[in-house]
């Protein structure tokens, strides 16, 4: 679908694509749908006159920065306080029913 705008998609074209994919609409679905895909071509449609060989695709409209931090070692609660509210506890560790059967 190159180039169209909302009035060439049809509702046999979204039928189509529908079938192809596997989905059962109803006739409402379908008509909303057909709406909505037909905004969507005309919004892309809007953006591609804007943006001319002098503007850089781009996939955020601001830069990203890295947010991650230095790992560095801090104080931490101790085995002792960690599992002070435990129900049950095995040695260091926290005792919890098995799910599966297995051991």
């Amino acid at each position: 679908m190159s180039e169209t705008s909302a009035s060439e998609i049809s509702a046999e074209q979204v039928a189509h694509l529908a079938n192809l994919a596997r989905i059962d609409l109803s006739p409402e679905e379908l008509e909303s749908l057909t709406k909505e895909l037909g905004q969507i071509v005309e919004s892309v449609a809007k953006v591609q006159e804007v943006a001319g060989p002098d503007v850089p695709a781009t996939s955020h409209p601001l830069p990203l920065t890295n947010v991650f931090r230095r790992d560095e070692v801090r104080p931490s609660l101790t085995v002792e306080q960690a599992l002070s509210g435990a129900p049950e506890r095995e040695g260091d560790r926290f005792k919890v029913p098995t799910i599966l059967d297995e051991e």
